[in-house]
This record gives structure tokens, sequence and C-alpha cells, in this order.
């Protein structure tokens, strides 16, 4: 229960952290879509561990492999199965974990529900789970920009009490990946790689804000009251490890404006087209996208576990101290941009799909 999303593009994703390996079956992607596992892992690639300085150090390649659903370069409209092998596991970093409970991590509360927990490298609660997730989503922003030339892109916005400038409408996919921590910003870029180095040289770990917008989205999809579209990405992005808010449009600054400074005036533009003046409601309103930028904040803790010791419990209710060992990443933001932009597509394709079958006049 709860390893699938999604209604008519469907995701089921599988694996542990260090177990033989993690994947994803797609199920409900549309027949004669071209893909090649080499265009999925492009965006692998940006999901990837030691990738850079400021990163976990595990060697993954994350090579992944199609095994289903594919034939000659194209969709069959039956599920598609992705894997990817795990090859760098060191199960032996996490003997203590087995007993001890990380502060802030899922192995207390996965004991609790389930009575039994794969404790190496956290198993299905680690990060490690959504390279199904990105690998989706590659085929799922291939959909939308085929169907309605739909553009996602990410990029960290804040680390810890860092925040850049930037404006989400012109922001380029070349000026985010033009460093390691994913901002466009280069003057801040800077500051926080180097902030994210003193931190993970401290032992410690810091969160931050990644930002996402969704260019060219249709006007009409998301359904009324419990699938609106905001409410299916948030479920998305804050289904994703460490994620602890969501903002759309204004978001809670907006709380601090009237009725009368908020509202998005229409007018209508030189081809006919109703818009809006302002994009306050981040491109959805009623639940449904208006046909302006979709542009949403995701907040992401600090990585639980660090090396400093903390005052923890054992399985049997002891009281003991633990630090933490392993490889883990003392910031996610940098890797957590192509796992926002994957949770975005998943449900922008899901919807687009839902649109055509109730709404789309042929």
């Amino acid at each position: 229960m709860g390893n699938s999303f999604g209604h008519l593009f469907r995701v089921t994703t599988f694996g542990e952290s260090h177990g033989g390996g993690v994947g994803v079956v797609i199920d409900g992607c549309p027949p004669r879509l071209e893909i090649s596992a080499e265009e999925i892992q492009v965006e692998l690639d940006r999901r990837r561990p030691g990738q850079s300085k400021i990163t976990t150090p595990r060697k993954e390649a994350d090579h992944c492999e199609i095994i289903s659903g594919v034939f000659e370069g194209k969709t069959l409209g039956t599920p598609i199965s992705i894997v990817v092998k795990n090859k760098d596991t060191r199960p032996q970093d996490y003997d203590e974990m087995a007993r001890k409970y990380r502060p802030s991590h899922a192995d207390a509360t996965y004991d609790a529900k389930y009575g039994i927990r794969n404790w190496q490298g956290g198993g299905r609660s680690s990060a490690r789970e959504t390279i199904g997730r990105v690998a989706a989503g590659a085929i799922a922003k291939k959909i939308l920009r085929q169907v309605a030339n739909v553009e996602i892109i990410g990029y960290v916005k804040r680390i810890k009490d860092l925040e850049a400038s930037i404006e989400p409408n012109t922001v380029t996919l070349e000026q985010v990946e033009s460093n390691i921590v994913r901002c466009p910003d280069a003057e801040s870029a800077a500051r926080m790689i180097d902030l994210i180095e003193q931190i993970r040289n401290e032992g410690n770990s810091i969160g931050g804000v990644v930002e996402c917008v969704a260019r060219n989205v249709p006007k009409g999809l998301g359904m009324p009251v419990f699938d609106k579209l905001e409410a299916d990405i948030a479920k998305g992005v804050m289904s994703l490890p460490a994620s602890k808010g969501f903002e759309i449009g204004s978001g809670f600054a907006g709380t601090l404006l009237s009725g009368f400074e908020h509202n998005d005036e229409f007018y209508t533009d030189e081809d006919g087209e109703i818009r809006t003046l302002t994009n306050r409601s981040g491109g959805i309103q009623g639940g449904i996208s208006n046909g302006e930028n979709i542009i949403i904040r995701a907040a992401f803790k600090p990585t639980a576990t660090i090396r400093k010791e903390q005052k923890t419990v054992t399985k049997e209710g002891e009281e003991t101290i633990l630090a933490g060992k392993g490889r883990h990443d003392p910031c996610v933001l940098p890797r957590a941009v192509p796992m926002v932009e994957a949770m975005v597509a998943l449900v922008l394709c899901d919807h687009l799909l839902r649109y055509y079958g109730q709404c789309k006049v042929w």
C-alpha cells in the first residue's frame, strides 16, 4: 500500500536503498511514444549520488534498463518497467542503526507500523527510492513536451538563510545546471556551496527550498473538490523524502495581502486569449489550471543522518548515543531539484490524460 501514484498515468516504485536494486512500473503511458534509456539516463544523472563535492560520496552510476513496455524505441501502451541495480552498497555502515533509532528518521515509525524494517541505509524510506520517480518523470516530461510544449524547470531557491533572487518566468535549464548546487543565481550559488561544505565538515546538515515552474500548461487541467491540481501537486511533492512544506503562487506571503492586493485581474491579450495581469494564484484557480505559469515551492528539512552525536533510544527503549555513519548528503537540495520536477511532471501528465479523456473535443 502507498507505493503507487496517479490515475491514468500511474507509477509504482519498488526496491530498497541497499537491496538488489530499485525501479518503477509505469502503467497508462500512451503507445508509439519514442523513448530510450539514454533519455531517461539524462534525468537520473541529475539525481544520482556522488555527482559533486557537496553530495553524498556514494558512487552509483544509476544505469537504467528498460525491461518491458518499449519495442524498437517506441512505447507499446503496456506497462513499462525500468530497473536500476544497486552497486556501491555498504550495509555494514548501518549495523549500529539496526538497534538504535536515528533522530528524525523513519526508523522508529517503520518499526511502530510494521514491526520490521530494512535498517540498511533506511531501506524503503531512503531517498534512493526516488530513482523510479525520476525515471517515470522523464517519460512524463516528454509526453507533456510533445502534446502541449510544457516545460518544467526546478532550481534551488534557498539554502538555510541564503536566498537567491530568481525570475521563474525566464530562468533556463542551462542556468540551473551551470553549478553544482543548481541555483541559477551564480553569486548566491557560490555562497551556498561554501555553506554546505562548512556544514559537511562539521558533520552536520542543512535544508532549504526548491522552486519549480511549469510553463505553457494548458488551461483546464485539474478536477473539482478533492482532485484539485494544486492538491495533487502538493501530495506528489510532499511525498518526497525530507519534504516539510509546500507553497504555490503567493503561498504564505499571500496572507499578508488584502483581497484587492492579491486578486489576479483579467485581460484579453492580442490573440484573444483571457489572461491574468499578475500570477499570485500560481497558475491555478479553483483547482484548475488557468494557462499561466504554475509556480510552486517545496521546503526540505536538513538530512536526518548526521555524524554529530545525538541522544536516542534502542528498539527496547534503552537510552543511548548515536553518531550516524554511512554516506549522506549534507544538504539534499541539489539532488532534490530533479525529484521535484519529476513529481510535478507526473501530476501534470496524469491530469493531461484525464483532460483528454473527459473534456477534449476531438
